[in-house]
């Protein structure tokens, strides 16, 4: 039986989160034409998605989105899904990757079969394939997943700058 059932993301995956998707307190357009609001929220705690004419949050109200939906639905991927005991650092570098990405994206992809063909360097791997947004490499993903990457690694977390 995995472990992973009883972690959650730590105050490091959650900074990592925080620093790349950055705060607004007005909804705009994610580069994939979504709604967004706060800390990158798609959906409010009662289900409601944002929508362009939604009032201000403050971040307060951002990182409670932000933290409701981690505990929702961003650690159920990973708890339900991954077979292998993970670390802390791997866990919150997945935590950040599914949050950016969304739980379908992981399911079908190579870094899941990676890690539960108990591949985790392997899955490491797979991070900076991940970095399309419109259908061009957009240099903010770049610079995430080779920050996701490093943390799964090592559990330093670094913001690289290119």
């Amino acid at each position: 039986m995995s472990t992973n059932s009883n972690m959650h993301t730590s105050p490091k995956g959650l900074d990592l989160i925080i620093h790349f998707e950055g705060f607004s307190e007005t909804p705009y357009l994610c580069s994939a034409g979504v709604p967004t609001i706060g800390y990158g929220s798609t959906v409010y705690p009662n289900g409601e998605w944002v929508t362009m004419d939604d009032a201000p949050v403050n971040k307060h109200e951002a990182r409670g989105m932000l933290l409701h939906h981690m505990n929702l639905e961003v650690e159920h991927y990973i708890k339900s899904s991954v077979m292998p005991n993970l670390l802390q650092r791997e866990f919150d570098a997945l935590a950040s990757f599914i949050y950016n990405l969304g739980g379908g994206n992981f399911m079908s992809s190579t870094m899941l079969d990676k890690l539960n063909s108990w591949d985790k360097k392997g899955a490491a791997d797979e991070f900076p394939k991940w970095r399309m947004a419109g259908g061009k490499v957009s240099n903010g993903l770049v610079r995430r997943r080779k920050s996701e990457r490093h943390l799964f690694l090592t559990g330093e977390l670094k913001f690289f700058m290119e």
